[in-house]
Parts: structure tokens; C-alpha cells; sequence
């Protein structure tokens, strides 16, 4: 049997267990076929997931994604993916159409929080709910905004911006550690990777000083994650990512208010400001260079 079998089948007989009055509604941990109705629900709320983002999600903690069900049928959902023993990120918080006000959201959410156990946990807020999302002692860190718009221009290749290749794999996902509460490197294999994904290095002398991605979604393309050492070589980034897509294309953009240089370099992409979330912190904050993040990879998986 596989790991990701094991994991399914431990989860699911601890998820079975539990019912919280609400007639016959379960949760159970989900299969990436079973998953595939909860990035229909995100999408119906114009959340634009990337093609090939949820099998990359799958990489990090395939025992992390929980559906609730009602009378068999899927009704609510959540993912808590573990990173590692002291890290996990909430996502994915969504009730179908129709099922709402049934508590079938809070339910699925009560089976989940046992998966992280004692890790910091990190999620996302709209500024409507950080109160509520404080109730478990998470705190606001920062806001993270969404940039959207159409591109004003076709970028262009810098020299020392360069595909990444297996070869960089390593140096990247040390790289990213530096800024990221974990090192991610079995979700980054598939992330840079993934068909229809363009990631791109910034090579200094001294290594990795950058890197970012851009993939396609059903709107238009999205980019994240995109970490620099300096404003000048996120420009470089930005200018290659978008060489190979003509002047108006539809682009999006999650950026975290943590470099004040972002919003400039946006802008001038052609993005505006489209709405924003609060990132919600519970545990001990590690000490990253937050100031190389200009976009994440997802609000989903951080």
C-alpha cells in the first residue's frame, strides 16, 4: 500500500468518528478525485486555481484535505496541510452552494484541527472575520492583496534569468526556506514542474538571488510564488515571466504588504489592487526574510 493510502485510510478512521449533532454529516479525508468538487466550489467564487495547482497541493500532505458530507453527498470542506512537525497552513474553507448556515462548515473545520497537533498554524482572513478567526489566539500578521488587471505590455528575457531545471532544485528550495516557515522541496518539485508552469532563476554570482512562476488558470495566468533579494531583480523576474504572453492578457497576483516595493512593480505590470485577506498566526513566529516575498504561491497553501 502507498503512503498516500496509509495516510487516507488513518485519517479517514479518525474523521469517521466524530459527528457534532448534525444528523449525517462525516467528514473524511479526500481523495484528489474526491477533491476535484471543491476547486468547482472555489472557482464558482472566482477563486481562479491554477490548472494543476490542486495535484501540487496533494504533494505536501495528502492527509490534509477534508470533506464534510451530508447524506453522502460532499456539502463543506477545509485543508490543513502539514509542512513539516512545526508548520501548517489552513485553506480551502468552503461550503457548497445551497448547504450554507447548517453548520456543516464549522464541523468539518472541529475534525480537521487535530491533524496539525501542537504546529504553528497559519491561514487567511477577510477583514470581516479576523475577529472570529482570533478565537482559537491566531493573530493578524500582515494583509496579503490581491493584484489583478490585464498585462499593459509584453515583458522581456533578462540574461541572468534562466529556466529552472532540475540541476537548481536544491538551491531553490534553500533559497525559498530562507523566507518560507518551511523548506518545502516536495511541493516545489511539483510546482516548478508542472505542465503549463514557467519557473524562472535569477543567477547571481553567488547563486540563487531570486525566482518566481507564472501558470495558467481559467482566468488568464497567475504568479507566485515570486521572492527577490532586491526590488531590481523582481523586476528582472517580472519582465521574463511575462515575455512570452501579449499585452493584455488577464493577470493575477497575490502579494503580501511585506516589501514596499511591490506595489510599484505591479502597478506598473498594469495590476491594480483588487481586495485583500489578513494573515491569521497562531504559534511562534520564526525569524524569515519576509522582505524577499513579493507574491505567494496561493492562499491555499501559503
Amino acid at each position: 500500500m502507498s503512503t498516500v493510502d496509509d495516510a487516507l485510510q488513518h485519517h479517514n478512521r479518525e474523521a469517521n468518528n466524530t459527528k457534532y449533532d448534525l444528523g449525517d454529516f462525516t467528514v473524511e479525508v479526500a481523495t484528489p478525485e474526491e477533491w476535484k468538487v471543491v476547486t468547482e466550489w472555489g472557482n464558482g467564487e472566482h477563486w481562479n486555481i491554477g490548472f494543476r495547482d490542486p495535484e501540487c497541493f496533494f504533494a505536501i500532505d495528502p492527509g490534509g484535505f477534508f470533506l464534510g458530507k451530508a447524506g453522502g453527498r460532499p456539502v463543506s470542506a477545509v485543508s490543513l496541510v502539514n509542512y513539516d512537525d512545526s508548520y501548517a497552513v489552513w485553506g480551502h474553507y468552503l461550503v457548497a452552494p445551497g448547504e450554507r448556515g447548517k453548520g456543516y462548515g464549522i464541523g468539518v473545520c472541529k475534525v480537521a484541527s487535530r491533524h496539525s497537533g501542537n504546529r504553528t498554524t497559519a491561514g487567511d482572513a477577510m477583514p470581516e472575520q479576523v475577529q472570529n478567526y482570533s478565537k482559537d489566539g491566531s493573530q493578524p500578521i500582515h494583509k496579503t492583496v490581491h493584484w489583478y488587471g490585464d498585462l499593459a505590455r509584453t515583458g522581456s528575457q533578462h540574461e541572468q534569468v534562466v529556466p529552472i531545471t532540475a540541476a537548481h532544485l536544491d538551491a531553490v528550495a534553500d533559497y525559498d526556506a530562507e523566507s518560507f516557515p518551511a523548506r518545502r522541496g516536495p511541493f516545489l518539485e511539483k510546482w516548478l514542474f508542472a505542465e503549463g508552469h514557467r519557473a524562472l532563476v535569477y543567477l547571481s554570482d553567488d547563486g540563487v538571488a531570486g525566482y518566481g512562476v507564472i501558470r495558467p488558470a481559467p482566468v488568464g495566468h497567475r504568479i507566485g510564488p515570486l521572492t527577490a533579494d532586491t526590488p531590481e531583480i523582481a523586476h528582472a523576474l517580472l519582465e521574463s515571466l511575462t515575455a512570452e504572453l501579449p499585452a493584455g492578457e488577464t493577470m493575477s497576483v497575490f502579494a503580501p504588504d511585506l516589501q514596499p516595493a511591490t506595489a510599484g512593480l505591479l502597478t506598473d505590470l498594469g495590476l491594480a489592487e483588487h481586495f485583500h485577506v489578513v494573515r491569521m498566526w497562531r504559534g511562534p513566529r520564526p525569524d524569515l526574510r519576509t522582505e524577499r516575498v513579493y507574491a505567494i504561491s496561493s492562499l491555499e497553501v501559503g
